[in-house]
């Protein structure tokens, strides 16, 4: 493919011209922040701030976002007035010294009509400010979120320089590994974040962002793929591999166990327990698969320990117990007299062999499907509560989606949940049916749909369920 190697100053010349260049301009951004730094500064972030204001009005100036700047004092004014919530803003023999700092490192000149911005400073300027603007949307995110940013950020960064013959770094590398530190913070606070009723939005971020990176790792992958080198990205592309499918796996598992706790608490499990399936469950929660989605014993009293009733602390554990019946010694006894006292009863002989008659009868079939329809759908309402549904559409007729959700339960997420699963076992059941429509009203509620036209349909019972 004849592919080059990327532009990058560790395989570089250093006797060429542009190999001291550029060296020296790392050189200019150690002195600059040297000169600059003092005790105060380390002890103070805001001091670095205004640095980063000062630099930022004369790069705005220098771009023709605003007028020049002719000298000092009009910078000190200009600060005054564009940084109003720094109420210590920098002295004029501040903003003075910071600008003779400046020009004594090649960053600006000063003519006689406008302070002018050299290439020097511009480049090392714009390095800054990504990097303040970088650090700030890092520490936006959580622990787990940190990571997977950081990670999406390295495959932001691959593409944009290494797809442009510019090394960027060993960034897929620090992708994978900021993945699989996401993975493991992930894997530690899981109880955590099942316990957390409100944990929702935070597993469908984690998952959203894991499913961002699968698409742009492969890409990454397949675009260093072409390159001769690609052997030695092959242990590379099978660490990240296994880590994104770990993961997705993972945040899935996470969602789904989220959905099942919020269904459970509302379902006659009760009425249908079945012993084979409990023993598969018991059997499925000892399984180590990432990718299962049953909620292990752990989970189960995560989720459940706390705050279940009201002035139930925060710090309960809730355990389920079931003691057996007390038995009296009368009750002992009787048994003990039935077992020493039993006696089989036997049949007696038949005395001739009955023969069996068989008897051809013609049967409908419809019958016998409307039976099985019947019997699936009362298995499904077992399962989800859909009476709410029905008894709001009974009563108001075709009503549209998001008006349905939360004026039949209430504007809170896991209410919304519940609604579109009883929607969904209506829907597939042949109970309700949706038709869609172009403008909607919008309601207070606690939640937001992913896709807004997911909304925009009204829903009705069919003709046959009212008659």
């Amino acid at each position: 493919m004849g592919v080059k190697e990327p532009i990058s100053i560790f395989t570089s010349d250093y006797q060429t011209a542009e190999f001291m260049k550029s060296m020296r301009d790392l050189a200019s951004l150690a002195g600059v922040l040297k000169e600059l730094s003092t005790e105060k500064m380390y002890d103070s972030p805001i001091e670095t701030i205004r640095f980063l204001n000062v630099i930022q009005l004369i790069n705005e100036a220098s771009l023709g976002i605003k007028d020049a700047i002719d000298n000092e004092e009009v910078l000190y004014y200009r600060y005054q007035s564009t940084y109003p919530q720094d109420n210590e803003p920098p002295t004029l023999a501040q903003i003075t010294r910071m600008l003779t700092i400046l020009e004594r490192n090649n960053w600006i000149v000063k003519q006689s009509r406008q302070i002018k911005m050299r290439d020097r400073g511009k480049n090392l300027m714009d390095g800054l400010i990504r990097m303040g603007n970088d650090a700030l949307a890092y520490y936006l995110q959580d622990d787990i979120g940190r990571s997977l940013f950081q990670a999406r950020r390295d495959a932001e960064i691959s593409a944009a320089y290494d797809d442009q013959g510019i090394s960027g770094g060993n960034k897929i590398a620090s992708m994978i590994y900021n993945v699989e530190e996401a993975i493991k913070q992930l894997e530690e606070r899981q109880l955590e974040l099942l316990a957390d009723r409100n944990a929702l939005p935070q597993l469908e971020k984690i998952n959203q962002l894991m499913l961002e990176l699968e698409a742009k790792l492969n890409e990454r992958l397949q675009q260093f793929g072409t390159v001769e080198e690609s052997t030695k990205m092959s242990d590379l592309m099978r660490r990240g591999t296994a880590a994104i499918s770990k993961g997705t796996s993972l945040s899935l598992s996470l969602l789904t166990k989220y959905i099942r706790f919020v269904n459970m608490q509302l379902t006659p499990t009760a009425n249908t327990i079945s012993p084979e399936k409990v023993r598969q469950f018991i059997l499925a929660m000892h399984s180590s698969e990432a990718s299962t989605n049953i909620p292990t014993a752990h989970d189960i009293l995560s989720f459940m320990e706390q705050n279940q009733y009201e002035e139930e602390g925060m710090d309960g554990l809730w355990v389920p117990v079931k003691f057996a019946a007390p038995i009296g010694p009368q009750d002992i006894t009787d048994a003990v007299h039935y077992l020493q006292t039993y006696e089989p009863k036997l049949e007696k002989l038949m005395s001739h062999q009955l023969e069996h008659t068989y008897e051809e009868t013609e049967m409908d079939i419809r019958p016998i499907k409307d039976a099985l329809q019947d019997a699936s759908w009362k298995m499904t309402q077992s399962l989800i509560d859909t009476e709410r549904i029905e008894h709001y559409l009974s009563e108001h007729g075709e009503t549209e989606m998001e008006e349905l959700i939360v004026e039949s339960s209430s504007n809170k997420w896991h209410d919304a949940i519940l609604s579109l699963l009883a929607v969904s076992a209506l829907t597939s059941n042949k109970k309700v049916e949706q038709q869609p429509i172009e403008h909607t009203k919008d309601y207070e509620k606690q939640w937001e749909w992913i896709d807004d036209d997911d909304k925009r349909f009204t829903v009705r019972q069919y003709p046959y369920d009212d008659e």
